[in-house]
């Protein structure tokens, strides 16, 4: 059985690189959380030349729209979206820093193009657990687009957050494609 490799964001180019296709990961520390709305947002100002409203240097953002916490709880369940509703939006993001994305499913050809282009990394979550992937989350702070209620950019603090390499920065993919 492979190593569980520790991932510690935020990431640089040659822990990016040393990330291959199949490999089980354990991320602690600090991920953003985006969904479509605010990727479209992001985006947007990034077409406007425009400055965006939280750095995506090393970041790794999670495709999440996370229920409301039940009392005493940091956060509700966190499962994570589909992966390709990102795709237009993907490779701008990638461009501006962005070190790695976790969703579920396949992503296009566009998107591993630019995950091999800027040295970044698609991981994937299980769906399903999105329970059990909560109870790794031990902050939630929103960071930007409020208004977007569950949707929001957030700061999760994640411990043994667990995933595995999907796309990586060789070309290289889980799914044969």
């Amino acid at each position: 059985m492979a190593k569980v490799v520790q991932l510690r964001p935020p990431l640089d180019e040659q822990a990016v690189r040393s990330l291959h296709a199949g490999q089980a990961v354990l991320i602690s520390g600090p991920l953003l959380t985006a969904r479509d709305a605010a990727h479209k947002r992001l985006y947007d100002l990034l077409q406007a030349g425009q400055e965006l409203p939280v750095s995506l240097a090393g970041e790794l953002i999670y495709f999440v729209g996370p229920t409301p916490p039940r009392p005493g709880k940091v956060i509700g369940s966190a499962g994570p979206t589909t992966s390709s509703r990102m795709d237009a939006y993907s490779p701008a993001l990638l461009a501006a820093g962005l070190r790695g994305m976790i969703g579920k499913g396949y992503r296009g050809p566009q998107v591993r193009e630019a995950l091999v282009k800027y040295a970044a990394v698609h991981l994937a979550a299980p769906g399903g657990l999105g329970a059990l992937l909560g109870t790794k989350i031990t902050n939630s702070e929103i960071l930007a687009y409020e208004d977007l209620g569950p949707e929001a950019i957030r700061r999760l603090m994640v411990k043994d957050f667990p995933a595995i390499v999907a796309y990586d920065a060789h070309g290289k993919s889980i799914y044969g494609r």
